[in-house]
């Protein structure tokens, strides 16, 4: 699941394999073999990629089906916004 959901979440952020590697400083073959799920990222790796994306790494590793977006530092106003953007798109 944790090879599924990292390209899921690298190709809907509009990143490379190259783009995302330097962004957590790693090699893109690195990126590669996580999501041809060859090999594991370490823990502090993994909680690296989550904050990275800001959702838990429990959705990483498949044990959530939900996503769940932090809004912690956000106003009323902007998780209302939020709200409202998210009934749009379900909506479509």
């Amino acid at each position: 699941m944790l090879s599924i959901r990292l390209k899921e979440l690298r190709i809907s952020h509009s990143l490379t394999q190259v783009d995302f590697a330097q962004k957590l400083s790693v090699t893109k073959q690195t990126v590669s073999n996580w999501e041809n799920n060859n090999i594991q990222p370490s823990i502090d790796m993994l909680v690296k990629i989550a904050d990275y994306f800001n959702i838990s790494t429990d959705y990483l590793l498949g044990r959530e089906t939900n996503m769940q977006i932090n809004v912690e530092g956000l106003s009323t106003d902007e998780i209302a916004h939020i709200n409202m953007i998210i009934k749009d798109l379900k909506k479509n």
